[in-house]
């Protein structure tokens, strides 16, 4: 008793789940989603292969399309619903067989089904127009009858190779495309329909079917027209899989002939006739072939099938639920108050820029600097290197130097330090430091424009209102674009700055109270003996400019040479030619090292105040400034009440957008409910289940 019981109720329960399948497939179908892998048989073949009259025995009824060429051509999806009511009802005096319904019809019912028939054609023809060409869009027909099985089939267009009449050329690849669509689900069970008196080996449906499933494990075939192989033929060996072996197995039918369609032989006595074909030519194959062993087989097939699928389908609806609920979240709902979601925006992100630089942001980025981050890298290492390169004699050599001394002297000897060579050359070096820092802060002005757009991107009510993204772009870049020049002033002014007082009297400006020896005198000869120093001249004998600055031009390192056995007067140049030679004294470079060690220390001090302050000033004048102020600047460009309605405008695209995920999203729930109709505790059982599948 205990065991009657169980089955029963396993029973119940297998057959609820091709119902549940019809449902999601109605669901989803009505909005052309295919994120969802529904268990189902997809029906393919060549065209004139038998497809449709094979379909016509499993129902028991004459409904589908005839003619020549393809006449299959949208995918159907025929749902074969087993329903007791039909038989309560066959005292009505309606058509006590059961009754045809579409999708797209609504309630309407087809008990005619010469009218199902007819209007296959005529949606077929709206869609796809009257050329015999194809389309994707499926059509929905759901039969009820206590003469079915529960059962969910797809029929899809025959495969042809040679457009006819007035058939797209490529009709061949839109067929292939379309059967490829179906059967990559891998959640689909494949029902080839081949031919029996073809070469096996140009079977096209079979041979698509294999590249999605090579294995064969989702693949059953129909063998078509057995009975019409020639004399002295059979299809003992291709049915009993020996020719090619396909795990689900390879099933023998027999259609009726044109003759009996035309005649309009009765389907009954058509599977009568197939029934008796078989007992006579495949006496121990009869009990495994015919439409009706077919039915059963694909019957149970669906059912084992859809019960693996279950739990991995309701997992798949679950995730798609909670990700087009975010979707939809983020793309916002209809707006009611708008003033308070405009401040809330811009609140929102006028904290996310100033979060973006002090460093406070959620989502920190671990592969690149951002924000407050770059602008310190900015700071210490770019603009530390770039300055900290430049060294103090840069360009300044020791003839520039005596040079200099010299010039500063007129026609007097000088008897002490020069100290207008020293500033003079001192500060053509601090001029060098302005480039840098004027580099510096492009740099800065360029971060913050990239933490602008970062911000931007963060923020979701933006990318819905493009108006309102546009403005406060708009509105920052010339807050930016107002502080640069300010910036660029008071760096420059820095450097004027420095440049304006040279102080040795700063504290760490010491004077060098002696030397080495080797730094004295460069070559050792009495102290009223000149030494001889030679310019390389250029091939005009010229040096090159003319002045004091005239003589900056000579970099670090470069040796001069005393020519040999040419001093004193002989070195003198003419009134009308730049001298080549130099008479260079002990005090000369004891004087141009000195100069040189007062350069480089009063340098050096310049250095580390430029360091220091070229940042702090960047900071308080560009970087503080926009970051204190973006919230008060947005308020009072935005927040105005009569422009609520044009910055709040969302784009098109984003319209749509919410309308499509909504949709999705109640088509997800209503699958949702419809699958947990089958509970939980029912499938835990799966011994149960196992025991009625053999």
């Amino acid at each position: 008793t205990q065991l009657l019981k169980t089955k029963t109720t396993v029973c119940c329960l297998m057959e609820n789940l091709i119902p549940v399948i019809n449902k999601l497939q109605d669901i989803f179908n009505t909005i052309g989603f295919e994120a969802i892998h529904l268990p189902q048989i997809v029906v393919v073949g060549t065209q004139s292969s038998g497809k449709s009259s094979v379909l016509e025995n499993i129902v028991g009824k004459s409904f589908l399309p005839r003619g020549t060429g393809i006449v299959t051509r949208r995918p159907l999806i025929l749902q074969l619903i087993h329903s007791k009511e039909i038989e309560a009802n066959e005292e009505s005096g309606e058509n006590p067989w059961g009754y045809g319904a579409f999708l797209h019809r609504g309630e309407q019912r087809y008990y005619n089904f010469d009218d199902i028939c007819q209007e296959i054609q005529q949606d077929t023809d709206k869609v796809s127009g009257s050329n015999k060409g194809i389309s994707s869009e499926s059509i929905t027909l759901r039969i009820y009858s206590p003469h079915v099985l529960n059962l969910t089939l797809c029929d899809l267009p025959g495969i042809t190779r040679v457009p006819v009449g007035d058939q797209p050329e490529d009709i061949e690849t839109q067929t292939i495309d379309l059967v490829k669509k179906y059967i990559n689900n891998p959640n689909s069970i494949i029902l080839v329909v081949h031919a029996a008196n073809t070469d096996l080996a140009v079977c096209e449906a079979l041979r698509i079917a294999q590249q999605v499933d090579p294995d064969g494990r989702r693949s059953v075939m129909v063998c078509t027209k057995i009975d019409l192989m020639d004399a002295g033929t059979d299809a003992v060996e291709l049915l009993t899989g020996k020719v090619i072996p396909l795990k689900m197995g390879i099933v023998g039918v027999v259609n009726r002939s044109q003759q009996d369609i035309i005649s309009k032989k009765l389907i009954e006595a058509s599977l009568k006739d197939e029934a008796d074909f078989f007992r006579r030519k495949y006496p121990g194959l009869s009990n495994k072939n015919g439409t009706g062993y077919l039915t059963h087989l694909l019957s149970r097939m669906l059912m084992n099938h859809i019960r693996d699928c279950l739990p991995e389908l309701k997992s798949r609806v679950t995730h798609l639920t909670f990700t087009y609920q975010n979707q939809l979240t983020d793309l916002g709902s209809d707006l009611t108050e708008k003033g308070p979601l405009l401040l809330s925006i811009i609140h929102r992100f006028s904290s996310s820029y100033a979060e973006a630089i002090e460093g406070r942001t959620k989502d920190i980025d671990v592969s690149k600097l951002y924000g407050g981050a770059r602008i310190c890298y900015v700071f210490h290492s770019t603009f530390y290197k770039t300055v900290t390169d430049i060294k103090p004699l840069d360009s300044i050599g020791s003839y520039e130097i005596i040079t200099a001394m010299r010039n500063s002297s007129g026609i007097r000897s000088s008897l002490f330090l020069p100290e207008v060579a020293f500033d003079l050359l001192v500060k053509q070096q601090i001029q060098k430091l302005k480039e840098p820092s004027l580099k510096c802060v492009q740099l800065i002005f360029e971060e913050l424009q990239k933490i602008l757009l970062n911000c931007i991107k963060g923020i979701p009510e933006l990318e819905r209102f493009y108006l309102l993204e546009e403005r406060i772009l708009d509105i920052i870049y010339e807050i930016l674009r107002d502080r640069l020049p300010i910036t660029n002033e008071m760096v420059e002014n820095l450097i004027k700055i420095e440049l304006a007082y040279i102080n040795t009297s700063h504290p760490d400006f010491q004077l060098p109270k002696s030397f080495p020896e080797s730094q004295q005198l460069q070559v050792k000869t009495p102290e009223t003996q000149p030494i001889n120093v030679t310019i390389p001249a250029h091939h005009n004998n010229q040096v090159p400019g003319t002045g004091l600055f005239g003589l900056f031009g000579r970099g670090r390192g470069e040796e001069v040479e005393a020519p040999q056995g040419v001093t004193g007067p002989e070195c003198v140049p003419s009134s009308n030619q730049e001298p080549s030679t130099l008479a260079i004294t002990a005090k000369d470079n004891r004087d141009c090292e000195l100069i040189k060690q007062l350069i480089e220390t009063y340098f050096n001090i310049v250095r580390k105040n430029i360091l220091d302050s070229i940042p702090k000033t960047v900071m308080h004048f560009l970087v503080n400034y926009v970051k204190d102020n973006i919230q008060n600047r947005l308020v009072v460009h935005l927040y105005k009440e009569g422009e609520y309605e044009g910055l709040l405008k969302e784009a098109e695209y984003v319209t749509e957008s919410r309308e499509e995920v909504g949709l999705m999203l109640e088509c997800l729930r209503k699958a949702s409910q419809v699958i947990n109709q089958l509970r939980d505790p029912d499938f835990q059982h799966r011994k149960n289940f196992n025991y009625l599948s053999n």
